[in-house]
């Protein structure tokens, strides 16, 4: 095997690649990187943890097919460290010679055919989105993807693709639910499956702000996202999803308008005196025009105030200030309206003007006597 390129465009491929590799196995050639060169002058980076596998491809100098098999990190270290030059690449009985510019290494490498295949995709169903719309989709919703791993299929994202063109994704841990919603193209039926959240967020680092279109198939078992020269394959979590139309409340009595940043920005003053040993819900009394907002905890007491429109009937409610800041950090508006019913039910958080494409609950938390 031996081919050669730019030192840079092998770096972005490897990197790419290496984010799907394993760091610890009982299969050495999964803390590897395989690479294959074919005939036609392309060559193919691939990792894989057996739970996500990231393939990446480039147009190369190839003089000799090939495959090899290299330690991810290693390889990826000596790439990123070697000179902007040309490359060249060479492997022969298990030996990998690299050189760059003045620069040599010699390297012990791994029978390829140890690295195993990636699973196949079925192609079930399947529709596409641009690239710079997928990944704001999953900037905005990964936050709220459990960590419970009672709740295995809560531990990923539901991906839901309707007959009017809409796709939805939903993320929920059992205090709070994120909803992105979003029109496709080149749909194929109405579906739904479930993708793990750390295969989720390797596909929002993959995806660039681009208008370009990924492609997404549905297998039996199996994902297969398509972005630009890389492609991502996934293990669909099994299980039922909770029903999270029903589990929205809405025609709620009581809706405010408020300014996402101005209202991050006081939550953020009045946690200052919370932590993870110093625990406090974040107060909130709901005024005419105002919300005021305090905390308490051994250290002292903070308060501060945040101009809203509308009256809130001086409803008292408590929230985890980190989730009800998650969640307006994550609106992708300037304005939101909050939809509130009683001190004991969901908050909702929606844009207050255009088309209802995102929408955010966090479920209050009881208030203390002192309150």
């Amino acid at each position: 095997m031996k081919f050669s390129c730019e030192k840079a465009l092998l770096q972005g491929a490897v990197s790419t690649a290496s984010r799907a590799v394993s760091p610890k196995s009982t299969i050495p050639a999964l803390e590897g990187l395989l690479l294959e060169a074919d005939s036609h002058g392309r060559l193919t980076i691939t990792g894989y943890n057996q739970e996500t596998g990231i393939r990446s491809s480039m147009e190369t100098q190839v003089q000799e097919p090939g495959a090899a098999v290299l330690p991810a990190r290693l390889f990826g270290e000596i790439i990123r460290k070697m000179p902007d030059d040309v490359l060249v690449f060479q492997e022969e009985k298990g030996k990998v010679h690299l050189r760059c510019g003045m620069s040599e290494f010699n390297l012990s490498g791994i029978n390829a055919e140890d690295f195993p295949q990636l699973p196949t995709v079925e192609y079930q169903n399947s529709f596409s989105i641009p690239e710079g719309t997928l990944r704001s989709m999953i900037s905005q919703t990964l936050f709220a993807v459990s960590q419970d791993e009672s709740r295995p299929v809560h531990t990923g994202s539901l991906f839901v693709v309707e007959e009017d063109d809409k796709f939805t994704l939903v993320a929920v841990d059992g205090f709070r639910l994120a909803l992105r919603r979003e029109a496709v193209t080149e749909r194929n039926g109405a579906f739904e499956f479930v993708v793990p959240g750390p295969s989720l967020a390797e596909v929002e680092k993959i995806c660039r702000e681009s208008e370009d279109l990924v492609e997404i198939h549905q297998g039996q078992r199996h994902v297969l996202f398509k972005i630009g020269e890389t492609i991502l394959i996934a293990r669909r979590l099994e299980g039922q999803f909770l029903a999270w139309r029903q589990a929205i409340p809405r025609n709620n009595p009581i809706t405010i308008c408020a300014e996402s940043k101005k209202l991050v920005s006081c939550i953020e003053r009045v946690s200052l005196i919370v932590s993870e040993k110093l625990k406090s819900p974040l107060h909130c009394i709901l005024k005419d025009g105002s919300i005021d907002l305090s905390t308490k905890t051994a250290i002292g007491q903070a308060h501060d105030c945040c101009d809203i429109e509308g009256d809130g009937g001086g409803l008292e409610i408590g929230f985890n200030n980190r989730y009800l800041m998650d969640a307006l950090k994550a609106a992708p508006s300037e304005k939101v309206t909050l939809e509130f019913s009683s001190p004991i039910t969901p908050c909702i958080i929606v844009p207050t003007q255009g088309e209802e494409n995102f929408l955010f609950m966090v479920l209050p938390v009881r208030l203390k006597a002192e309150y």
